[in-house]
């Protein structure tokens, strides 16, 4: 079901005392929705707004894509800068895991994505020397850098475990998702694997240097045709992820079609559930906590989106 249409690029899918809240990275503004009417326009971002979450106060942190700043609200509404990653993020910052200490891990594309796929099918990133990789940033509550993780290729979707002592990382170029403990100071320790998307195979064909993946990429892109993509059950691409209500399950949202879909520990599809477009974030939430909100977009190039308006929100109640 449809429920709220002519967006740009929503994004983020949050639950926030009892309403969704999503950013729209098409118009660069942060909207509330309580389930009736028209959602509300809580404000606009310079730098186009990317991932939300809420300092233990209540005030809201928000990612400026384009300027590579996280801003906070303040009680009074004023926007002011919570912390500058220009001198890390590689192409523009991302989505942002807010745990409940109030410490931020913010991740970024690594280079200029949307430029790269305006000329070139995505299978052609893995030509080698492959697609940059880069790290998330790990801010303190006071926004003051306290770390970076290792290198991913291009960390998106957070997720923080229920016992809080380790963060579920989507690597969208991965095609996997990745766990990553947390320290005691709320810095990340190295990567583990949770659930590759991918077949191993096709993983190593994809990125192999000699005619083997030549191929490989070639036959990929003809299959990245919207026609051929959406009937297709594999790769996943993970974007936005969010927990199942068992607490142990993960809802990926793919980002190379519309489905929704749900992973185990290890990579075993369990679920899908059908989209009427490219998927780019997914939620578990509602008043009864059983829905499942989609994000849904004809394509997920700002630029392009925005004149479009066919972004969607659409629910399943589960």
């Amino acid at each position: 079901m449809v429920a709220l249409g002519g967006l740009g690029v929503p994004e983020s899918l949050r639950w926030h005392q009892g309403a969704l809240w999503f950013s729209d990275l098409a118009h660069g503004t942060v909207h509330r929705w309580d389930g009736s009417g028209e959602p509300e326009t809580v404000l606009k971002v310079p730098g186009r707004a990317g991932g939300l979450g809420w300092l233990p106060d209540g005030r809201l942190l928000v990612v400026s894509m384009d300027e590579g700043r996280v801003y906070r609200q303040e009680t009074d509404g004023e926007l002011v800068e919570h912390a500058d990653l220009r001198h890390i993020v590689g192409g523009p910052a991302n989505d942002m895991l807010v745990d409940p200490q109030g410490r931020a891990y913010v991740g970024n594309f690594g280079f200029d994505y949307h430029a790269f796929s305006r000329k070139h099918p995505d299978s052609l990133l893995y030509a080698p020397p492959g697609p940059p990789r880069t790290p998330v940033a790990c801010l303190a509550p006071d926004g003051s850098l306290i770390g970076l993780t290792e290198p991913l290729l291009f960390p998106n979707g957070m997720l923080l475990t229920a016992d809080g002592t380790a963060v579920v990382v989507a690597e969208t170029l991965a095609m996997r998702l990745t766990c990553l403990p947390v320290h005691t100071d709320g810095t990340l320790a190295g990567p583990q694997p949770w659930a590759a998307l991918i077949s191993p195979l096709l993983w190593r064909l994809l990125n192999n240097p000699g005619l083997l993946g030549h191929i490989t990429r070639r036959i990929s892109a003809l299959l990245d045709h919207p026609a051929i993509a959406k009937r297709s059950a594999s790769p996943v691409a993970p974007d936005g992820i969010a927990w199942d209500t068992d607490g142990e399950t993960v809802w990926v949202a793919n980002a190379l079609r519309g489905e929704c879909v749900r992973v185990a520990e290890g990579g075993r599809v369990l679920d899908r559930v059908a989209t009427s477009q490219h998927t780019l974030s997914c939620l578990m939430a509602g008043h009864d906590g059983r829905t499942l909100f989609a994000a849904t977009v004809p394509t997920n190039d700002p630029a392009r989106a925005a004149p479009l308006g066919g972004g969607r929100i659409e629910m399943v109640r589960l």
